[in-house]
């Protein structure tokens, strides 16, 4: 995948330029990189990975795209199942990390508190529920679209594919906080 796929995965399910978003698990910085193209300069992203030199790169990166010209962004170099300190988020993304993670249902609650109402929750996933060792527990989109529903989300709706010489396919479905939960 290169930078154009990364934009293709997000790019329908930001809706309009700023906000407050995050980016969980986000390592160099790949789909930071896009967020933050989508977002622009009046946009702010908390990026969080628990690999302190990955965030190091990716602010790298950021710096020689952007020139000054991104939105702000915070590293905050901690683990995203746990739970963070952040401010009420438009949006987070979690981009090829979730699949780490068996228990998704006490990630998905962190997230849901960390959104305001309507916020939304986009997932980048491989389109399989097998997984493998580097790819360990991968969620397909009707498995996806279960869980979240499950969880407080709704009006879940896949927003692209990507062919993957990786496990055959990638995929972005996006997802939003209820207002109400019951």
């Amino acid at each position: 995948m290169d930078h154009e796929d990364h934009i293709t995965l997000l790019k329908a399910g930001v809706s309009s330029p700023g906000g407050i978003w995050g980016e969980f698990g986000s390592g160099r910085g790949a789909f930071t990189l896009a967020l933050a193209e989508l977002i622009g300069s009046g946009g702010t992203i908390y990026s969080v990975d628990k690999n302190a030199p990955a965030l190091k790169d990716q602010d790298s990166a950021i710096q020689s795209k952007f020139s000054g010209r991104q939105p702000k962004i915070y590293y905050l170099n901690a683990d995203y199942t746990l739970p963070l300190s952040l401010p009420v988020l438009d949006g987070v993304v979690l981009a090829n990390s979730l699949h780490f993670h068996k228990d998704k249902a006490a990630v998905l609650e962190l997230i849901y508190d960390y959104l305001r109402p309507q916020g939304c929750l986009i997932l980048v996933e491989y389109n399989t529920d097998s997984g493998n060792t580097w790819v360990p527990h991968p969620v397909s989109y009707n498995a996806w679209y279960l869980l979240v529903q499950r969880n407080g989300f709704e009006k879940t709706r896949l927003i692209a594919r990507v062919p993957s010489s990786f496990l055959g396919e990638i995929y972005s479905a996006i997802s939003y906080k209820k207002i109400d939960r019951n």
